[in-house]
Formats: C-alpha cells, structure tokens, sequence
C-alpha cells in the first residue's frame, strides 16, 4: 500500500518543522521560493551580523538530515484545486520562461507565511542573490552616520538595539506610534527594553505615526523624509529602515473563499481549512487570532498531530494562543540570549549555554532533528 502523500506549501520557520515532523509518517513534497530555510526572525541581527545570522537562519535545505526523505521542489506556488486535491507551481529555469508542474496531494499544509519588508519577500531567489541581499543591506546601513528605524514591533525594536551596539558611534532614532513600543508583548518587557535602548543611546520618539502612501510597501531602505500623519515636522537621516507591519499574507495562489478579509487563511481552532478534508494551514499565514500565533507556539506540533490523527481516523486537537507575545527581542549578543515570557519576565541564557546547549542541542537536534555543517555562502 502506497504512502499518503503530504504537501507543504511553504517552507519557512513553521513549514521547515511541519516538514521534518512528518518526514517519517508520509511521503513529503515541500515546495518553497527559496533553496533553503532564510528564515524571517531576528532582523536586527541579520542586518548588523549577516554572517552570525547566516549560521542559524540561512539553511540550505540539504543540510537537514531528516530532509532526506523530503522532496523539495524550488518553485512559485500559482494555484490549488481542491477537487482534484492538486497544488500548480511555477519553475524558472533562467529563461524567463520556466515551467509549470502539478503536484497531487493526499493533504495540504499552507505555510506560505507573509510579506513584510525586504526580508520576507516570496521571490524565488538562487543562494548567491540570498547572500548578495544580506551583504547589500548590512552595507547600506554600514556606511550611514545616523539611521531612522521607523516601528513599534519587535523588528522595529530588535533593529534598534542591534544597529547601536554594533554601531555605537551612529545616531540611531526609534519613532513609534503609541506611549509605548511593543504594545503585543507585556507592559513590563516594554520598560526593561526601554531602559535597554536609553543605555545604548537610541534617542525614543513615541507618538509618531509614519504618513504611508498605500502604494508603499517598505521593501527598501530609503533616504528621503519621514513624514508624520500625527503632525510633528518631518525628520531625516542617511537611512531609513522601515520594520512598520505591513505584512501581506503570500495567499494570491489561494482561492478566495478559503480567505478572510484581509487575505489570511481562515482555520478552525485545530488548524483544518473550514469545510475542506485534509486542507491545514499554520504559521503566520492562518489566521487563528490577531498575533497568528501558530508561527510561534509549537502550531507546527499541533498540525504535524493532527494530520497523523485525521488519517487514523483520532480526534483532531485544538490550537491554544498565548495571548501575548513572547521570545526573544535581541537575538544573540556577546552577553547571551535574553528570553522574555509572556507574564513580563524575562531570563538570560550566558554565552557558553547558548554555544554548547542551546543552539547544537535544543535548537539543532531538538528542533530540527540534526542539522550538518556548513557555512552558507554569505
């Protein structure tokens, strides 16, 4: 008897686990733009030390050993039909003209996550343009005397720290819109990371609501004038990172009736596409409550679960949310890594833990089942 087959469309953070959870249960195909995992976390760190960001997020997809039984096809994703149980995508093969091949699938997982800035572009990409993009970024920002981050989000924050202790000698400028950045996160993490920020020396501007043409999808870095929707006179510095949250899910593939009004695939509390047999989504792409917390609180656990369940004819379990968000802002530094909970409290994790335990261990063989050696070209 013939395995079922089990297609991820979309391999980022959450598609990559998904993947690697049923690798041993059922055939996989992955199918991802991109020719590994370039993962969207830690922005601040990418932009800074794309090097350091490089070796934990930039992942060809060959050096995950429980990939070895997955399939994974480099295309652009263009169409579903859900009678057929068959996912359409577009191969480039440098001509400009490429290829179009189907897929069938006993299920579907849509991980095809979301739009949100230069970082998190759904383009096909070769490893050499992936590593051109990090090196262009980080030298813009390199050469610049003074960098506006305009956001009150974790990137927008994450940037912010980043850029100031690698660059101490830079002006760097945090405008937000509210009293307070990270208004998804805990009040109490807010102070801790403000008094962060003061002692790096990033001058805080609350109250500041950037003045955004629809057209505009920050996807640059730019130098022109920031203007202000909340009245204060515009501002300008050598460069300007825009980490604002415009996020737009990678659903144009998708029909629209699998779709809410903003474009995010609607899921019932177990991740399952309602009406739809054998049709999951997770990650940033579902829509399972205002923070789309399946991208980070082990949805890719639960959705690995509940496919094994369906097919055994068990139960299918319900997706729990947090409430808040919660992770690190900062990513790595030569401190350790600093881990904020969803209750306010924070915790730090020295240098030699995260080099010896957490990323080789937890990370590496916990997470992703064993990851091999090797630099990505940067």
């Amino acid at each position: 008897m013939s395995r079922k087959r089990v297609v991820i469309a979309g391999l980022g953070d959450v598609g990559i686990l998904t993947a690697i959870r049923l690798s041993r249960h059922f055939e996989v195909v992955g199918i991802s733009v991109k020719p590994g995992l370039v993962s969207g976390q830690e922005l601040g760190v990418r932009l800074t030390r794309p090097q350091d960001w490089a070796c934990d997020y930039w992942i060809p997809f060959d050096r995950f050993r429980r990939l070895d039984g997955v399939r994974t096809l480099q295309a652009r994703l263009t169409g579903v039909d859900l009678d057929k149980r068959t996912v359409t995508a577009h191969r480039d093969d440098g001509s400009g003209d490429g290829t179009t091949v189907t897929e069938p699938y006993d299920t579907l997982v849509i991980s095809t996550g979301v739009s949100n800035g230069f970082w998190r572009r759904p383009t096909l990409q070769s490893p050499a343009e992936i590593g051109a993009d990090l090196r262009a970024a980080h030298e813009r920002l390199a050469v610049a005397n003074s960098i506006i981050v305009v956001g009150g989000g974790a990137a927008a924050v994450t940037s912010a720290a980043n850029l100031a202790t690698t660059w101490p000698d830079k002006r760097i400028d945090l405008y937000f819109p509210g009293e307070r950045a990270l208004a998804e996160y805990h009040p109490r993490i807010w102070r801790r990371v403000h008094d962060r920020l003061t002692d790096l020396n990033v001058n805080l501007h609350p109250g500041h609501r950037a003045a955004i043409t629809n057209a505009f999808a920050g996807d640059e870095i730019t130098s022109e004038p920031v203007h202000w929707s909340t009245g204060q006179p515009p501002v300008s510095a050598d460069a300007v990172l825009w980490a604002v949250g415009r996020v737009r899910p990678n659903t144009d593939w998708l029909p629209p009736e699998l779709l809410d009004e903003r474009g995010f695939v609607r899921v019932t509390p177990e991740l399952q596409i309602p009406g739809q047999r054998g049709v999951f989504a997770v990650g940033d792409v579902a829509a399972t409550d205002p923070l789309r917390s399946s991208a980070r609180n082990r949805g890719d656990a639960l959705v690995a679960r509940n496919i094994r369940a369906e097919f055994g004819g068990r139960p299918l379990r319900a997706f729990r949310t947090p409430g808040r968000r919660w992770g690190s802002l900062f990513g790595i530094q030569p401190e350790g890594l600093e881990v904020f909970l969803p209750t306010g409290q924070a915790f730090r994790l020295p240098p030699w833990s995260v080099d010896r335990v957490v990323m080789p261990w937890i990370v590496r063989w916990g997470m992703y089942r064993g990851v091999r050696e090797n630099r990505p070209p940067v």
